[in-house]
């Protein structure tokens, strides 16, 4: 169970890459940093709001990607991520900290999808 899992079986289309930090990479993983920068482009084209959930590195990564018409909501237990994320250049960010776990229940709970 879980969000990759979750991906994997309903055919969501994602992209993992791997930072310099990996002990070891998960399968699909592109470790090629400047590969994985250019998917990251291909897969942002034509998005409007992104939603960053729970991942430091990747959140900025991405926001650094996105044109800034693009809505951005950042969702984070540490206060350090919304920050450094608005910091590094995505003001259109709107943060919110919390835990990601209870704020995905409401976010399903809302959007009437959920499976319970």
């Amino acid at each position: 169970s879980g969000i990759m899992y979750e991906c994997v079986t309903n055919n969501v289309d994602f992209l993992l890459a791997g930072s310099i930090r990996d002990d070891g990479p998960l399968p699909d993983v592109i470790t090629d940093v400047i590969e994985a920068q250019r998917e990251m482009r291909k897969k942002l084209e034509g998005v409007t709001f992104a939603l960053m959930i729970a991942t430091t590195l990747h959140s900025i990564a991405v926001g650094n990607l996105l044109p800034a018409k693009v809505k951005v909501v950042c969702v984070d237990i540490n206060p350090a991520t919304v920050t450094k994320l608005a910091d590094r250049g995505t003001f259109q960010t709107i943060g919110l900290v919390t835990d990601v776990e209870p704020f995905m229940r409401v976010l399903v709970d809302e959007l009437g999808t959920s499976n319970t």
